[in-house]
């Protein structure tokens, strides 16, 4: 496996699958984890094809293994960074993390993509959502 974060907040890997593999770590670790998969399940139920899928959990290890959304952009026009997470409201979700670093690019179908919902709401159960870290706790 190749690392390609490694972070107070989470190692991920990935596999020579392709498979991402995703601990998390620090602070509020477990809500996290409960929180990334369950807005990624939502997503698949509602039809979004432009984020990971969710396909092994292991709650005692907050280990997340998902489908794997491409590479990583490094720039992005202003306009289409906003349309991409606008797109993804259009599914009941708000990402909470609009940056760049949260953009892939999937070269098998030319789609650009989402990843890392750990602070992601789903707009009709916004009590489910988690509060914002701390400015300190990363």
């Amino acid at each position: 496996m190749r690392d390609v974060k490694n972070t107070v907040r989470a190692l991920v890997r990935i596999g020579y699958d392709g498979r991402v593999h995703k601990i998390f770590r620090g602070h509020m670790a477990k809500e996290r984890f409960e929180n990334e998969i369950r807005v990624l399940k939502y997503l698949e139920e509602k039809g979004c094809h432009f984020v990971p899928k969710v396909l092994e959990a292991d709650a005692d290890q907050l280990l997340l293994v998902t489908s794997n959304c491409g590479q990583r952009v490094e720039h992005l026009g202003e306009e289409r960074r906003k349309q991409l997470f606008e797109e993804l409201e259009t599914y009941g979700v708000r990402h909470d993390d609009p940056a760049v670093r949260n953009v892939t690019y999937r070269a098998t179908d030319g789609r650009f993509c989402l990843i890392d919902f750990e602070f992601a709401t789903i707009l009709e159960r916004p009590e489910l959502a988690l509060p914002p870290p701390p400015p300190d706790a990363w």
